[in-house]
């Protein structure tokens, strides 16, 4: 199936692994030239080495902390200087650390809130000029089962990434005349570092071992295991693709059967 995406250019966050790396390269298999950045400026380099030598496609890789707004202003303002559009942005960040309420103090809410609201938000402020001059484009923003389904122990991630996709939904209806299309991701367990790093802190609470608590959350999982990062990357090129032209206001999950609701 042609995708339709060879020749379009894709902003792509916190992309030097995890998730955001699967997308960069799931983008750049199709066709597409990708801006990456990552905080660390070593290793956001060897995954664009890395892009390049496995897809063959153009790739900008730069650092970049998703809290400061003069970062993200240069990574959107390079990538437009050096591939001359841009017509895709996925919005992701690393997730905030795990924590109960009372062990969060004012620092660590305001810290979640600019990596993981507000980088979006700038993210989107400085990539519409560029899809408005290009007579249209595509969002995904990226965020977490938890907005549909809380997670225990992690009240930062479940508070601040349902914020995103609220303004996610308004955003989409200021936007869809504009050919501009808005739609969220909410990954389950996908396996990442992210999930290491979960599990680890879910084995000290518990005394468990990290073995367990894997074994225990996956078989909540209807489909009996973690999603594969290449699995997510899939749905995310698609969204980005014109075979989802008519696709626009969709929060998606991808949790292989996680969430129960109805809505």
């Amino acid at each position: 199936m042609d995708l339709g995406l060879r020749g379009k250019v894709a902003v792509v966050a916190a992309a030097s692994k995890g998730l955001g790396k699967a997308v960069a390269l799931g983008l750049a298999a199709e066709g597409v030239s990708v801006a990456i950045c990552s905080r660390d400026k070593e290793a956001i380099e060897l995954t664009g080495e890395e892009i390049r030598a496995r897809t063959g496609a153009a790739v900008l890789a730069l650092p970049a902390d998703l809290t400061d707004a003069s970062a993200i202003q240069h990574l959107v303002e390079s990538a437009a200087e050096r591939f001359g559009r841009i017509d895709i942005l996925f919005a992701n960040s690393g997730g905030p650390p795990p924590g109960g309420f009372d062990s969060l103090d004012d620092a660590a809410w305001e810290l979640a809130f600019n990596l993981n609201h507000l980088s979006a938000v700038r993210l989107t402020r400085a990539v519409l000029p560029h899809l408005r001059r290009q007579g249209g484009g595509c969002i995904v923003y990226s965020t977490s089962i938890s907005i549909k389904q809380p997670i225990d122990n992690l009240i930062l991630s479940n508070s601040i990434r349902s914020g995103v996709v609220l303004m996610a939904k308004t955003l989409m209806q200021e936007v869809a005349r504009e050919k501009i299309r808005v739609n969220v991701v909410c990954p389950g367990r996908i396996y990442t570092e992210r999930i290491e790093q979960l599990d680890a802190a879910r084995a000290q609470r518990s005394g468990l071992s990290v073995a367990e608590v894997a074994q225990h959350a996956e078989a909540a999982i209807p489909m009996g295991r973690a999603g594969r990062p290449d699995e997510f990357a899939d749905t995310v090129v698609y969204l980005c693709s014109e075979r989802a032209s008519y696709l626009t206001g969709a929060v998606i999950q991808i949790d292989g059967g996680q969430y129960r609701g109805v809505f």
